[in-house]
């Protein structure tokens, strides 16, 4: 059911002034990231006439004027939240009302020219809105009665957002065509924005007892209304909120502050089949959620030995705690040491019950006892989601031990976020989501060791810090955090993106090395490994080290060239061949030969690293060597190259597979499944400690078919095949599938871990 009541208006009436308070809170969370949504729409209208390149506009210096504008965002923000608080006190009356004569003075051309923008902005605001206004108005007036205050202009009235527009930029040096496209793009949004915000505000003063209640609506308007209770969730009955969780009710997330601004990558509005997505995966998440809690309760009764569990308190004389109960208190313990927290997520499944304990001794410090209120079950599922979420994020992420206090200082306003707003838990666009996905992102695997990664921890930690200190239900914070925190990491990322790639050169680097040995000891052994084939020690020497690393050589440096391959292949069988012709004494055809062979057999050492006197050495050994035609001659072995084994990968394979690799059991199933993954799919890897790690397939080998696996930080994790990858994932090592934020992973497993507690998996 929707937040709203229908029907009449109540025979009694809701504290003014406390709906008052809300009025201005949800009209400020609706209209308080204005200015700021319009600076990228303005920038991309601007580029789209600079291409256009009719001469008749500067351009450019509206670029320069906007890149100014985007500068003092925050400023502006601020300013225009400020704006319309004041718009919200004139209405109490708490700022005396000019009532005598206007003192005339004389107004610049600026201000001159933002009136007038102002009047036609305010004129078409008026004709469109007119209808939910004057019904506004009405109700407004009623509420100027019971405060016993003159009645005044209406705070979200078109006049006063004009005005608090105006004031916003009117010290900016603005140019008239900027001036122009901003105020456009400023109508533009406010016609989104208005026609929900006036229908919930007329809603919430006509359920208050202020007015007659709204004309019916259209089908689909009822549908909006009932899959979208208030974004407070303050229901209008006196000393009741309702915190957007009872009665199934879904969530359509607010425009302004609450969702994702439009604008320059911004994500479209949503549409109803969105909206009702989302509120089916609310109520869906809820009900795995009571789900399993009815489970525990059972598990409980069923170990205490009685069939009958009887509570050590009254728990039928108890009253629920109001929302704004539990927010006063989470409030006031906001800014104390996090600790207990921070012991809870070292140990699985406490942080819920240190939730619990610690609003509860808040309540106690501010008169609530705890014999005579607890938690309503919509506060009960904020509390456990929030701990599960919490206890997910460090059960499956790398997260050092600084970052376990950086995030227990943000267990409170989460805990507010998700009272206030549940669509948290469902809408990927929501700025706290986003903002604990920029936080782990900077954490993950993050142990400081260079300056950048120190950067990002102290980054991190600086904005986890102003949410504490400045979070009052307003997620404009959470967005202006989000916002500083993913610039640095925009940064980063790119560096990581270049570790990604010297990774991936790495290993391709060492499979080419060893796909040359490889291919060099198979020649080699051609013409070694017959049992008939006897060689002089001298031409035996030179064809194990020099020819077969000069093989190696030109696979690597010329293998685009395979004539330069045949060619150190070709000196191989001519050198077997010089061999026959010394045994046989057949000396002119010998020295023939090896006159041929000489600038073959030069370069041949050059590329071991011989210089031209230690080559011509080298080449005069081996013509001594082959002139003596009774020299001893032997069947030779091949010997192993004395060279350092370099292939990492197969160390790290042993590191991950029990047993090594000979003996691996892979299911050909998860096998065919993990070769028709692509660069770029996350997928969670678990070492042999148990610690979980998100982890990227950055590269696949075209020589070997092997996967290169990186952290979120570009570091090589992992190089396997899919066989090797699907035996760690028949073991429960590999999750396949992963998301790729922290935040959906986090969901996606307490989303499991209520099915496995409720035993439906």
């Amino acid at each position: 059911m929707s937040g709203y009541p229908h029907g009449v208006a109540q025979a009694t009436r809701t504290d003014p002034l406390r709906v008052l308070e809300e009025i201005k809170r949800q009209s400020l969370e609706a209209l308080g990231g204005l200015p700021g949504t319009l600076y990228g729409p303005v920038e991309d209208a601007l580029k789209v006439a600079l291409l256009k390149g009719d001469g008749k506009t500067n351009h450019y210096e509206e670029q320069a004027a906007l890149w100014v504008l985007r500068q003092h965002q925050a400023t502006h923000v601020m300013k225009y939240r400020q704006q319309v608080a004041q718009a919200f006190d004139d209405f109490r009356a708490l700022r005396i009302r000019s009532g005598g004569d206007v003192t005339l003075r004389l107004v610049d051309e600026q201000q001159l020219e933002y009136e007038l923008a102002s009047g036609r902005l305010n004129e078409a605001l008026v004709a469109r809105f007119a209808r939910p206004l004057d019904t506004l108005q009405t109700r407004l007036q009623a509420l100027s009665e019971v405060m016993r205050v003159p009645a005044g202009i209406n705070p979200i009235g078109p006049e006063r957002l004009v005005q608090a527009f105006s004031q916003t930029l009117l010290d900016a040096q603005v140019p008239d065509t900027l001036r122009g496209r901003l105020f456009r793009h400023y109508e533009t949004d406010l016609i989104r924005l208005l026609g929900d915000l006036y229908a919930r505000i007329n809603a919430l003063l006509a359920s208050s007892g202020y007015g007659a209640p709204m004309a019916p609506r259209a089908p689909q308007d009822d549908f909006r209304r009932e899959t979208a209770p208030p974004v407070s969730g303050y229901s209008g009955t006196p000393g009741a909120f309702h915190d957007g969780y009872g009665g199934g009710g879904g969530y359509v997330p607010g425009p302004g502050i609450g969702a994702e601004p439009v604008g320059r990558g911004s994500a479209p509005p949503m549409s109803q089949h969105d909206v009702a997505a989302m509120a089916q995966e609310l109520a869906q998440l809820r009900s795995q959620l009571h789900a399993w809690r009815e489970s525990i309760h059972r598990g409980d009764v069923a170990s205490s030995g009685s069939g009958v569990h009887a509570p050590d308190r009254p728990v039928m004389q108890r009253r629920e705690m109001r929302v704004d109960e539990i927010l006063s208190v989470a409030s006031l313990l906001q800014a104390e040491p996090p600790d207990a927290f921070a012991r809870a997520l070292a140990v699985t499944g406490r942080l819920g019950e240190t939730i619990r304990d610690h609003l509860q001794d808040g309540a106690r410090r501010l008169g609530l006892n705890p014999d005579q209120a607890c938690f309503s079950p919509e506060e009960e599922d904020a509390i456990d989601l929030v701990a599960m979420l919490f206890d997910s994020l460090f059960r499956h992420n790398a997260l050092q031990d600084r970052a376990r206090r950086l995030y227990a200082r943000l267990v409170l306003p989460y805990v507010k976020v998700a009272l206030t707003d549940n669509a948290v838990f469902v809408k990927r666009e929501h700025p706290a989501r986003r903002l604990l996905d920029a936080i782990t992102e900077a954490c993950e695997g993050n142990d400081g060791e260079t300056p950048q990664d120190r950067e990002l921890l102290d980054r991190a930690t600086e904005v986890s810090q102003r949410v504490v200190a400045d979070y009052n239900e307003d997620l404009a914070v959470f967005e202006l955090a989000h916002a500083e925190l993913d610039a640095l990491l925009a940064q980063q990322r790119r560096r990581f993106e270049l570790q990604e790639q010297r990774a991936a050169k790495a290993t391709y680097g060492r499979e080419r090395l060893g796909a040359a040995r490889a291919q060099a000891e198979s020649a080699l052994e051609e013409r070694l490994g017959d049992g008939e084939v006897t060689l002089t020690q001298a031409v035996a020497d030179f064809l194990a080290m020099p020819w077969r690393h000069h093989v190696v050589q030109t696979l690597l440096r010329d293998n685009a060239d395979p004539r330069r391959h045949a060619e150190a292949i070709a000196l191989g069988d001519a050198l077997v061949m010089a061999d026959r012709l010394a045994e046989q004494n057949r000396g002119a055809e010998l020295a023939d030969q090896l006159l041929a062979l000489q600038p073959s057999i030069i370069e041949c050492l050059a590329s071991s690293g011989l210089d031209d006197s230690a080559a011509q050495h080298g080449m005069a050994g081996l013509v001594r060597a082959l002139a003596t035609p009774d020299t001893p001659r032997r069947h030779s072995e091949a010997p192993s190259l004395s060279m350092p084994e370099d292939d990492a990968g197969e160390a790290e394979r042993r590191l991950w597979l029990a047993g090594g690799t000979d003996t691996i059991r892979q299911d050909p199933l998860l096998a065919e499944r993990i070769r028709s993954l692509e660069t770029g799919d996350w997928l969670r890897l678990t070492n042999a400690e148990g610690e979980t790690t998100a982890v990227k397939i950055a590269w696949l080998s075209p020589l070997t078919s092997r996967y290169l696996l990186v952290n979120r930080r570009g570091l090589r994790v992992l190089v396997a095949s899919a066989e090797e990858l699907s035996a760690l994932a028949s073991v429960g090592r590999l999750t396949i599938g992963a998301e790729r934020t922290a935040f959906d992973e986090a969901m996606r497993q307490v989303r499991r871990h209520l099915d496995r507690g409720t035993g439906t998996r």
